[in-house]
């Protein structure tokens, strides 16, 4: 029997999506007679029809390249049923598509926006699996998303690399880390990479606790200080204030939370901070072997699924086991990391502090 996989990837992109649209489709060509629709940036080409029949050939050769074969895009769950200036109907649009392609099931590799998306069209009677990716590592049911362990191999790099002109230049160094509303990838990266603090957007920070800290060091024989913050990383008065309050003031100063915290260290301590951002460096380039070996792992997951008829749920890691949730369960259901989680504390322990 034939079964046709749509297969699409949304949102931010990440090493490890090629390796996991390759899992799935040489899977299922090994399980089943399988037909294989690639859909062109995300939900995007969902809603406008924009796809094209894959061939086998094309999965060879990507599990190593980073980034997606298939493009990607973002469109924002809180957007799918607002109809727009276009008068498309989004929903109805991607059923209508799903239908037309006569599709069996709909693969969908993404992080919580997507995976919102893909449980706002399981309930709409589609045939979905999804497939956990994201640097962030917060969504909820799995113990790891692919894509994070790559990010915190690159983010770790930066790390050591800047030791070197701290530790030169007696300098401290303010390194913004991605991760807006989960720290998981600061926290990671900056016990891998020797940070002196660490900050993160689950645990507000004392500015005057963390400059004691660069001070002591400024005072040691070592004289430089790391600091790892996350782009979400807020200030105890920041987290007072709701989170449209708070992006306005940081918009209307023009400043990031690593330039901000740089600058007020500076006038505190008296050091010289110089903040650092990496940025998109840390989301691209080629996958890891952890993360070829877990994109692949949900991949085959996936296929297996597809041939059971198990749908409406997203692919996980729990343990050593790959395994699946429903989507419903873990669709928006936010992953922050516990002020009190062993990694946290093995940190502290460590002498690492996080400003608190």
């Amino acid at each position: 029997m034939k079964r046709r996989i749509g297969i699409l990837t949304s949102g931010g992109d990440c090493p490890g999506l090629n390796a996991a649209i390759r899992g799935v489709a040489r899977a299922s060509y090994e399980m089943f007679d399988a037909e294989i629709i690639g859909i062109h940036d995300g939900y995007r080409g969902l809603i406008e029809g924009d796809y094209q029949p894959m061939k086998r050939e094309q999965f060879s050769g990507i599990l190593t390249i980073g980034g997606t074969i298939l493009g990607t895009s973002r469109t924002p769950f809180r957007n799918m049923r607002v109809i727009g200036e276009d008068k498309v109907d989004k929903v109805a649009a991607m059923k209508k598509t799903y239908k037309d392609l006569k599709l069996d099931c709909l693969v969908t590799l993404g992080g919580n926006g997507t995976h919102k998306t893909a449980n706002l069209l399981s309930q709409e009677g589609l045939n979905v699996i999804g497939l956990p990716k994201t640097i962030d590592n917060d969504i909820y049911g799995t113990d790891f998303t692919f894509g994070f362990h790559t990010a915190v191999d690159i983010a770790t790099d930066v790390i050591d690399r800047i030791h070197t002109t701290a530790a030169s230049h007696g300098r401290c160094m303010v390194i913004e880390i991605m991760g807006n509303k989960a720290g998981w990838l600061t926290l990671f990266s900056g016990v891998a990479g020797g940070a002196d603090v660490i900050l993160i957007p689950e645990i507000p920070y004392d500015i005057k606790k963390v400059a004691k800290v660069v001070e002591g060091r400024a005072k040691s024989n070592k004289g430089f200080t790391i600091l790892a913050v996350a782009e979400g990383a807020m200030s105890k008065e920041e987290a007072k204030l709701k989170k449209k309050e708070r992006e306005a003031r940081r918009a209307a100063a023009h400043y990031s939370a690593s330039a901000d915290i740089a600058a007020q260290l500076q006038e505190i301590v008296g050091v010289e901070a110089r903040a650092v951002v990496p940025g998109h460096i840390q989301r691209g380039g080629s996958p890891s072997a952890y993360d070829r070996v877990l994109s692949t792992q949900f991949g085959v997951h996936a296929a297996e699924l597809i041939r059971d008829g198990v749908f409406g749920v997203t692919v996980a890691l729990k343990g050593n086991e790959i395994t699946h949730n429903p989507l419903q369960e873990i669709a928006g259901v936010p992953k922050p990391v516990p002020a009190d989680s062993q990694m946290v504390n093995i940190a502290k322990t460590m002498g690492i502090s996080f400003g608190d």
